[in-house]
C-alpha cells in the first residue's frame, strides 16, 4: 500500500519502534538524501541498504564516485540511520536477502525508486509500502546526484510517438514520423531503460560530458555514425541521436531508410511547457538482460500504418496544445507497437497500466519496452510519478 501520512513510528504490540527500511545507491551524500533519510526515520529505527559497486555499474552503466566501503561509512555517520549494510545481492531487489532477515515494518523509496517490484515484494511480506516526495530541508536547494556531478550535462530522450518507424523494415512498409524531445539529465536513468542510454554513452565516449557547438543536426548524424560503424549487426534507430542532440521538440519523417528525410522542428516556450506539464513517467526497472522485442514480431502495413497515423494525431495535438487528444493519440501509438511487438509488454505492464488507466489520458513505454518507464498523459498531477525537463538550447 502507498500511503501518504506520517505513521506513529511505534509498535504498541512490541513495545519498540517500528523498523524502517530503504534501499538505494546514495553516491555522492547531499542534503536531499538526508532529508528524505531524516524523514524516513520519523516512522521509526532506520535501516539503509547501500548498493554495492557491482549493483550501481549494472544498473547505471557507471561505476560510483564513491565505493561501497566509502559511502557505507558515511552513511552509518548519520545520526538518523539506526543501522546500515552492503547489500548482498544484485539487480533492482539486491536488498531481498536483507529485507527478510530484519523484517521492517514499513519500506520508504522516493518518487525515482517507487517501482512495481519493491511495492509487489512489501505486499508479499505484509510491509507497508510509502512513497515520499521530494524536499529539500528549509531553504534548502533541491539536490540530486545527477546535479552535483554537474560535469556531465549530457541530455537523454524520450520517443514519444511512432517509435520502430526509424527502422527501414518498419517504415519500408508505411512511412511515417518519430517524436522525440530532447531533456535534461536532471536523473540518471537506469541503463536498459529505454531512454537511449546506449547511445548516450556513446556520445559520452565521443564527446565527454557534454554536447559540442555545432549545427544540431549534422551533430546527430555524425553520433548515428559512430553508435553505428561498419559492421553493426542491429542497428540502433536515428531517432536516438536525433532525441539527444536536437534541443525542443523534434518530429523525424522516415521512409524505408535509416536516415529521416526531414525532421521538423519546435522550440516554442508554451509547446514545450505544454508537453512538460502533460507527461508523468513511472518506473518499471531495467529491461531484463537478453530481452529481444524482435523474438516476436508482426509487421505489417497495416501495422506500420496504424502507428505512423498515431504519431501524426500526436503532433497535431501538442500543435493544438490539447492534452486529451495528445493522450488518446499515444495511447494509439503505443497499441500499434505492441501489435507488431508483443513482445513490448508483459504482465507487469499490464498491470501498472491498470492502476494508472483511471487518472491517466494516455500511456506508453519508453523504449522498446520490456521495462524501463511506463509514460503516462495525464491534466492532474500523479504524485508518485518523476517529471522531466525539456532541454531548450543546444548549451
Amino acid at each position: 500500500m502507498i500511503a501518504d501520512g506520517l505513521d506513529f513510528g511505534y509498535d504498541v504490540r512490541r513495545n519498540m519502534p517500528k523498523k524502517v527500511f530503504v534501499s538505494g545507491c546514495f553516491d555522492l551524500l547531499h542534503s536531499g538524501h538526508v532529508a528524505f533519510l531524516q524523514e524516513a526515520s520519523s516512522y521509526g529505527d532506520l535501516y539503509v541498504a547501500l548498493g554495492s559497486d557491482s549493483t550501481v555499474y549494472e544498473l547505471k552503466g557507471r561505476l560510483p564516485v564513491n565505493n561501497q566501503d566509502e559511502r557505507l561509512y558515511m552513511m552509518q555517520s548519520l545520526s538518523c540511520v539506526k543501522m546500515a549494510f552492503v547489500s548482498g545481492g544484485s539487480g533492482m531487489l539486491d536488498f531481498s536477502d536483507e529485507l527478510e532477515e530484519i523484517q521492517p515494518d514499513i519500506f520508504v523509496v522516493n518518487k525515482d525508486g517507487n517501482i512495481p517490484q519493491k511495492e509487489a515484494l512489501c505486499r508479499e511480506k505484509g510491509v507497508q509500502y510509502i512513497v515520499l516526495e521530494r524536499q529539500p530541508h528549509a531553504d534548502l536547494p533541491a539536490r540530486s546526484t545527477t546535479a552535483l556531478r554537474n560535469v556531465d550535462t549530457m541530455p537523454y530522450r524520450i520517443d514519444l510517438a511512432g517509435g520502430w518507424l526509424d527502422q527501414p523494415f518498419v517504415s519500408k512498409f508505411y512511412p511515417g514520423p518519430v517524436i522525440t524531445i530532447s531533456i535534461e539529465p536532471t536523473l540518471s536513468f537506469n541503463e536498459r531503460s529505454g531512454m537511449a542510454t546506449s547511445t548516450r554513452n556513446a556520445a559520452l565516449d565521443l564527446w565527454g560530458t557534454r554536447l559540442p557547438a555545432g549545427d544540431p543536426e549534422k551533430l546527430a548524424k555524425i553520433l548515428f555514425s559512430y553508435d553505428n560503424p561498419p559492421g553493426t549487426k542491429e542497428i540502433s534507430g536515428s531517432q536516438d541521436a536525433i532525441g539527444i542532440v536536437m534541443p525542443g521538440l523534434n518530429r523525424a519523417h522516415y521512409d524505408g531508410q535509416y536516415w529521416p528525410f526531414s525532421i521538423d522542428k519546435v522550440g516554442d516556450e508554451l509547446t514545450l511547457q505544454f508537453v512538460e506539464s502533460s507527461l508523468y513517467l513511472v518506473p518499471l526497472g531495467p529491461r531484463e538482460s537478453g530481452y529481444n522485442p524482435l523474438d516476436n514480431q508482426y509487421v505489417s502495413r497495416e501495422g506500420a500504418k496504424a502507428l505512423s497515423d498515431a504519431a501524426e494525431g500526436c503532433w497535431q495535438a501538442i500543435l493544438q496544445h490539447d492534452r486529451v487528444k495528445l493522450g488518446q493519440y499515444i495511447r494509439q501509438s503505443y497499441e500499434a507497437q505492441i501489435a507488431m511487438f508483443p513482445n513490448m509488454a508483459n504482465d507487469l505492464v499490464d498491470d501498472l497500466i491498470e492502476r494508472y488507466r483511471d487518472v491517466a489520458l494516455g500511456w506508453k513505454l519508453s523504449g522498446a519496452g520490456g521495462g524501463g518507464y511506463l509514460i503516462l498523459v495525464a491534466d492532474k498531477p500523479i504524485k508518485t510519478a518523476i517529471r522531466i525537463n525539456i532541454r531548450r538550447t543546444m548549451e
